[in-house]
């Protein structure tokens, strides 16, 4: 008789503007790239750094003076700069006009799941944010990148258009507050145990073994419920 195989349940709580959620997923895939005796099962959740934004978005430049001070923005780019190293990406924030109202966007991976495209849909909304400025509050940009994954583009702006899974990411988002999360990007993992921000692969793979190990031996020690 076979082994029962082990899996992992990774809830992965973001958001497509947080720039450390971005790090935090090249990391994880490179943990994801390598060999492990159990079996990753990802859902992404969303959480909404700014909830408060109007649905158009604002001007980014104000508002990262407003939040950090003009003295304050470059500071913080080069140590987002510093962080991805190694990661592959090309941040070009000087590209970003528009910060935007990212419900939209968590609509369109909740959409994802069902066609199994979480994963590769949030490469591509970090990518169009980060990389090449674009606003993925429009329609137009998140029709773009429903189309290259399979979404019907006529049934997507209509999803879009309506309001009906509105309620639900919020919700999600509160739900993930209320879970303890203050900040992305977080992980939950096994429904159980909560990693906070973007951790190299290294410890990602140890502390997903550990997780395993605690979900089916709750004495083990390493990690807390």
């Amino acid at each position: 008789m076979s082994e029962t195989v082990k899996r992992l349940q990774l809830d992965i709580i973001s958001d497509f503007v947080c720039p450390w959620c971005f790090i935090g997923k090249r990391k994880l895939d490179k943990a994801l790239s390598r060999e492990m005796d159990f079996e990753i099962n990802l859902v992404w959740r969303p959480y909404r750094l700014d909830p408060s934004l109007p649905e158009t978005g604002v001007d980014r430049d104000e508002y990262m003076r407003q939040k950090f001070g003009s003295s304050g923005i470059r500071s913080v780019t080069e140590k987002i700069k510093s962080a991805a190293e190694g990661t592959g990406i090309d941040f070009h924030f000087e590209k970003i006009t528009r910060t935007p109202n990212t419900t939209n966007a968590h609509r369109l991976m909740r959409w994802a799941g069902a066609l199994g495209k979480q994963h590769s849909v949030a490469e591509d909304l970090f990518s169009a944010y980060f990389e090449k400025g674009l606003d993925i509050g429009s329609d137009e940009v998140l029709i773009d990148i429903g189309i290259k994954h399979g979404f019907n583009p006529i049934d997507l702006a209509a999803v879009l258009a309506g309001a009906e899974d509105r309620g639900i990411i919020s919700d999600q988002d509160a739900q993930a507050r209320d879970a303890g999360v203050t900040g992305v990007p977080a992980i939950l993992m096994g429904g159980q145990f909560l990693l906070m921000g973007a951790q190299d692969a290294d410890y990602l793979n140890m502390i997903f073994a550990k997780a395993v190990e605690k979900l089916e031996n709750p004495a083990a020690t390493g990690l807390t419920g």
